[in-house]
Formats: C-alpha cells, structure tokens, sequence
C-alpha cells in the first residue's frame, strides 16, 4: 500500500449514513447536514463527504468525540495487517491529531455547504485527470490551475481546492483532510473549517487512482446566496 497524500490549493435523497451509526447525533441534525441528499449526480460516499464537512462545522468538538474517533479506530486496525504500521497508522499522541482537537473545540454553527452539479463536474474531470494520467496534482495535465478551472465556471469568485488520494469512503476523505498530517499550513483543515471567503458551494468527485488506488477532489467556491 502506497502512503497517504494530501494537498491543498488556496486563493485569496437519501441520506447514506446508517442509523445504526448516528453517534448520538439527532435525525434533524443529520437532515440538516445532508444537502446533498438530492443531488443524484453524485455517488454515496461523495454525498457522504457533504454531510460529514456538515457535521464538523456545524458542531467541530462532536464531530471529533464521534465520527473522526470511529475513523480512527477503523483505520488503525486496518492498517495492522501492513508491516509499516507505525507510519501508516493514526497516532492521538501526534501534534496534527491534538491541534485539530484543539480547533474543532471552537467550531460551532458554521453555514453548511451546498453542492453544485457544474462544480461537481469539474472537480470530476480533474479526478480523472489525476487517476488516468497517474499524478498528483492541483494543476491539470494540460496546465490548468484550480483557478483557471473553477474560474472559467465561476469568474471573479472566492474559490480553493482540497485534494485527497487513498479513500474510496466520504469519511475517510474527510478525516484525512481535516487532520492534515504531514502539511504544517493546515491548509485543507483551514479550507474545510473557512469563513473569511464565504465558501458556500463545493463540487466533489471520487475516482480510481493507479498509484494511489483512489482520488478525491472538493472545489470550493463562494457564491451569492
């Protein structure tokens, strides 16, 4: 198994989770958070990515007492069966996994995100990019920035773009970007978690990946209500 990457660009219905695995979390919350549940272009575990970006702005500190613990502890078991466990696994003693402790700590009643099918289409055909071409990269095989792809949809929009590679699963996706290993900006923690730029709309694809087996692709964008 390849290691886990993840990279982060700036510039300044069915509801898929299983009622058995609520967390404690109320049927209205989860309603709250699934405003993907009707956006039938996307796929489960990317409506899933939707409702979990959700859950941890709209209560950070619960998100990370329930489903990131559950993450967690599903991976680490995982990833026993691999002789380099010890780089693979998920460590509570890590500094990027007590900072987001410590951030999500203040997160309460963020607005939550709403999907886009143009976006998402966007964020589509970079995955394939990604998957098909074998790299692991914001700018597209041909060049492209995320800015020039989200802006030629959007012009003179607040934007950004998270990348993930080695998740088929929402959660997966999202607890790797939130905790942020390995990137000392904490740049798609800060991306997902963001206020400043009013990012309001998000656009995601996941997709197979030759080296890192899959791909995830969350445009961001802020557009008027």
């Amino acid at each position: 198994m390849k290691p886990l990457l993840a990279f982060t660009f700036f510039i300044l219905s069915a509801l898929t989770i299983k009622a058995q695995n609520t967390n404690g979390w109320t049927k209205e919350e989860l309603r709250m958070a699934n405003t993907a549940g009707n956006a039938d272009y996307l796929t489960g575990e990317e409506k899933d990515m939707v409702i979990y970006m959700n859950l941890v702005r709209m209560d950070g500190e619960r998100f990370f007492n329930t489903f990131l613990q559950d993450f967690i502890d599903a991976h680490n078991e995982q990833m026993k069966q691999y002789s380099n466990y010890e780089r693979l696994k998920i460590d509570r003693k890590d500094k990027y996994y007590l900072s987001l402790k410590n951030d999500l700590k203040n997160i309460k009643l963020l607005p939550v995100f709403w999907p886009d099918e143009a976006l998402s289409q966007v964020a589509k055909l970079h995955a394939k990019d990604l998957g098909r071409n074998n790299f692991a990269k914001h700018n597209s095989s041909d060049g492209r920035t995320p800015k020039d792809r989200i802006g030629k949809l959007y012009p003179k929009r607040s934007s950004g773009e998270n990348l993930a590679f080695g998740f088929s699963s929402g959660l997966g996706n999202i607890c790797l970007l939130l905790i942020d290993k390995g990137v000392p900006d904490l740049g798609h923690r800060k991306l997902i978690l963001n206020t400043s730029y009013q990012l309001n709309t998000v656009g995601l694809s996941i997709q197979p990946h030759k080296t890192y087996r899959y791909c995830a692709v969350i445009d961001f964008v802020s557009l008027p209500d």
